[in-house]
Order: structure tokens, then sequence, then C-alpha cells
């Protein structure tokens, strides 16, 4: 299990719908297991993401090896796999290990919208 960061949710299947889907804030969810070397390439960014957006933005990671069931429901193929969520609906998709811009773009997009 990943260290919780006070600026990073861990989310599970059990309170995915109320701290993603209910959110009063757009969320990044990053789907990601402990043996990936992409996500861990990419969590640094997400976390700095997270600090830079503070209130504006929720970061929420979900290990897909401990809620399978979850990525299955989300057809989540390829880890690491980034959702945009708003309201409750998917925005955005990006899979695989992005630049930091991609990320930085997305949320921008998410929080105008």
């Amino acid at each position: 299990m990943q260290e919780e960061n006070p600026t990073v949710l861990n989310v599970t299947h059990a309170d995915f719908e109320r701290k993603v889907l209910a959110s009063p804030n757009p969320v990044l969810v990053d789907f990601w297991a402990p043996w990936c070397g992409p996500c861990r390439a990419v969590s640094p960014i997400l976390e700095s993401l997270a600090a830079d957006y503070g209130d504006r933005l929720t970061v929420a990671k979900v290990d897909v090896d401990e809620n399978s069931a979850l990525a299955a429901e989300y057809r989540v193929r390829s880890i690491p796999t980034v959702m945009l969520v708003a309201d409750g609906e998917i925005q955005r998709v990006l899979v695989g290990a992005r630049p930091a811009s991609e990320y930085r773009e997305g949320v921008e997009a998410l929080l105008q919208s």
C-alpha cells in the first residue's frame, strides 16, 4: 500500500462514489499499481498538480490490484490510466504515462468547464 499523501486521496471500490463521483470538486483519478514503473513515474506529476490546484481539484489514486472490480467497471485495460471527472461524469481519459503538460492541460480544461 502506498503511503498516504495528504494532498492525494487513496480511493477504494467502497468509497469511489462518495470521494469521486459525488465530489463537489473536479477529480483527477489515477488508476495505478505499485509494480508499474510508468505509474511511479507519473505519481510525482500528479502530486504536484494536487499541490498546485489545492482545494480546486481533488487528486485520487486507485490501486488496481486491490480494486480490480472497480478497474474492470471503468474498463481500465492499461495503467496508468488517468480519468478527469466532473459532476460525476468522466470528461477525459489519458492512458499511459504522459508529459506533465498534458495532465496540466486536462486539469485546466476541466476547471474551466
